[in-house]
C-alpha cells in the first residue's frame, strides 16, 4: 500500500512540470510536505476543457453515492486489479482518473515485531506522479467535498523486498491518456497500472 508520501517542491514547481493551466489555490499558502497522511488535502492534477488544473483534494476517496463524508473502510488506495470493477471506484475510474504528484513515498519492513521506515524516491530526486482518482461529494452542508485515492500494484525488484504493493507511477508521455475523462479499453489497464521500473530509483 502507499499510507505516507512526500511532496517536497512548491506550487509553481508544480504548474511548470504538470503544465497546469488554472490553479485553484492560493500558491503563497503551500508548503513542501515530507510527511503527507491520510485526510490531508493533497495537490492533484486533472482535466478540464481549458486545460489541466491543479486542485487540492482530501486523501481518502468518498464515492459520490456515500451517504456519509467517511467511509466505514481505508480508500487511500485503490487496487489496479480491482480498480476499474470495485463500486467504490468503477465511477471514478471510467471519468475522474488524476494524478497525484510526489516526490517520494515511504515503506516499512517489518522484521518480526521491528518495522522500519523507507523512503523511496528518484535517484535525480524529481518531481513524479502517482495514478489517482479523484471524486466529488455534494451531500454535506458544507458544500462539495473533494476526495483521491491512489492505485497500487504489485512491487517492482526494489520494492519487493520492503512489501507486496507499491504506487502506479505513471510516466509523462501517459499523463494526457490517463487525463482524458473516458473509458480505457481493458488491453490498456496490463500496458498503464504496473509496477515502475526499479532502474532510477532509490
Amino acid at each position: 500500500m502507499c499510507g505516507r508520501y512526500t511532496l517536497a517542491t512548491d506550487a509553481q514547481a508544480l504548474v511548470d512540470l504538470f503544465e497546469i493551466e488554472h490553479l485553484l489555490f492560493d500558491p503563497s499558502q503551500y508548503r513542501p510536505h515530507y510527511n503527507i497522511a491520510p485526510s490531508q488535502a493533497v495537490p492533484i492534477v486533472r482535466w478540464t476543457q481549458s486545460g489541466r488544473e491543479l486542485v487540492l483534494a482530501r486523501w481518502g476517496l468518498v464515492p459520490h453515492w456515500s451517504r456519509e463524508a467517511q467511509t466505514k473502510y481505508s480508500t487511500i488506495n485503490a487496487r489496479a486489479e480491482t480498480v476499474a470493477d470495485k463500486p467504490t471506484y468503477r465511477t471514478a475510474f471510467k471519468h475522474k482518473r488524476c494524478l497525484i504528484p510526489a516526490t517520494g513515498f515511504y515503506e516499512w519492513k517489518r522484521s518480526g515485531d521491528k518495522k522500519t521506515p523507507y523512503h523511496i524516491r528518484a535517484q535525480d530526486g524529481e518531481l513524479f506522479a502517482f495514478a489517482g482518482l479523484w471524486e466529488r461529494w455534494s451531500k454535506g452542508e458544507a458544500g462539495p467535498l473533494e476526495t483521491c485515492t491512489i492505485i497500487t500494484t504489485t512491487p517492482n525488484a526494489l520494492m519487493e523486498k520492503l512489501h507486496h504493493r507499491m504506487p502506479v507511477i505513471l510516466p509523462p508521455n501517459l499523463y494526457d491518456e490517463w487525463l482524458e475523462p473516458a473509458p480505457l479499453a481493458s488491453d490498456r489497464l496490463a500496458d498503464i497500472l504496473v509496477p515502475h521500473s526499479a532502474h532510477g530509483m532509490q
